[in-house]
């Protein structure tokens, strides 16, 4: 098995030949995402033996339901490298430029990254979304699954080598970690020689570990303790489906809804609406006294404890607020800062709501489920940064960039 070390010696051997082969990117990715759908067999023979280790060792099915993967979610993913084929480079790009008094002609201009490493869970997915989208940016990548995918994850990044190399690539533009011990991760945290930078992506537990022990800058990805405001003047049917898919059409993803908040003027009449529909999917509700003298004492009392949790289950936290305010003082309390909702008719609440929400994606009268680098046509994503420096919100190619100055003269001196 290739040392951590090794890998990061290799990719970043391969990030310095990238530079000069941008031509042939585009057809690696093609090339990917053929050889995804032509080698869908073997992933899903390797992925069949995850799922069977996972529900060996107690895994939950909403956990397995992360870790699938069958023809639509293989398709899914080549789709996803196809489009990235589709966009512009993001490198080479002039942000800035100025001729000075003296003649100097400076540039910004984008630059790529280098090495980037990519720490995450059971989300096979992750695999080619990740590798894609870095390549695009003309940057190596060194990818670290978790031991619950790794023959999903072995099975895809050997298939990517493969095909870049068909293209003309180095196929160390995509190593994989093969050792899911936690020694791996931690020298994948501390590998500063090699790697630029490292993005977790996966639970709270993860991040924070990620956030609080690596030697290398870290880009924090998001834990998606997602809200969804009823205002008074929502139209209750809109509510009820919003809520619906929020919380129900996957809910083992950071975009899920979490936590329901429902003005007091309207509780009475949209909360029995909201629970009979999520009742079709058997999702628990916890919610504040106002919520259960509205319906009924067997709903759970929810704790403080459950208004910070991200489920990722069919449970959802409720709470009947008495103003805007209280609803917006809520979510800055409890908010991961992943992506917010407004249900609401009033145009002046919901600018309000637009600005005082300090989240990576806030959303007026829709689902936070669209917080997703493919839905808002990035192509895949890399992760939804729930950070302030750098990048913030669904990660695409532009956030996989670096820049520099380039100075040009005719013989000036200082």
């Amino acid at each position: 098995m290739i040392t951590v070390n090794e890998l990061g010696k290799r990719a970043k051997k391969a990030s310095r030949q990238l530079l000069t082969l941008s031509d042939k990117i585009d057809l690696a990715l093609s090339f990917i995402a053929d050889d995804l759908r032509a080698y869908e067999d073997d992933i899903i023979k390797a992925n069949k033996i995850d799922i069977e280790n996972g529900r060996n060792n107690g895994m939950s099915e909403s956990l397995i339901d992360r870790l699938m993967l069958n023809h639509d979610r293989i398709d899914s993913m080549a789709k996803g490298i196809e489009k990235i084929v589709t966009m512009d480079s993001p490198i080479g790009k002039t942000l800035w430029q100025n001729t000075t008094e003296n003649g100097l002609i400076i540039e910004k201009i984008t630059v790529p990254i280098g090495v980037i490493g990519i720490i995450f869970e059971a989300r096979p997915n992750v695999t080619a979304d990740a590798a894609g989208l870095c390549l695009k940016a003309q940057n190596a990548v060194i990818l670290r699954g978790g031991k619950e995918a790794i023959n999903s994850n072995k099975a895809i990044a050997e298939i990517m080598r493969n095909a870049i190399e068909k293209a003309g690539l180095p196929k160390d533009c995509i190593c994989l970690v093969e050792d899911t011990s936690r020694e791996s991760a931690n020298e994948l945290m501390r590998l500063r020689e090699y790697l630029d930078i490292l993005i977790p992506r996966g639970g709270k537990g993860l991040i924070s570990s990620v956030v609080e022990n690596a030697k290398v800058p870290v880009i924090e990805t998001g834990v998606g303790n997602c809200h969804a405001f009823v205002d008074e003047s929502a139209d209750i049917d809109m509510a009820k489906n919003i809520v619906f898919n929020a919380k129900t059409s996957r809910v083992s993803v950071c975009n899920a809804l979490e936590t329901l908040l429902v003005h007091k003027n309207i509780a009475e009449k949209a909360l029995p609406r909201i629970a009979e529909k999520l009742k079709e999917k058997g999702v628990e509700i916890r919610g504040c006294e106002k919520t259960r003298k509205i319906l009924g004492d067997e709903i759970i009392l929810a704790t403080d404890d459950d208004f910070k949790t991200e489920f990722l289950d069919y449970i959802i936290s409720v709470k009947v607020v008495d103003s805007f305010d209280d609803a917006v003082d809520h979510i800055a309390k409890y908010s991961s800062g992943h992506s917010e909702t407004i249900i609401t008719e009033n145009k002046e609440n919901a600018e309000k709501f637009l600005s005082l929400v300090d989240s990576a994606a806030v959303y007026v009268n829709a689902s936070t489920r669209f917080t997703d680098g493919g839905e808002f046509g990035l192509g895949a994503e890399i992760g939804i940064s729930t950070q302030k420096l750098h990048a913030r919100g669904p990660m695409g190619t532009s956030a996989l960039t670096s820049h520099k100055y380039i100075v040009h003269g005719n013989g000036q001196i200082r």
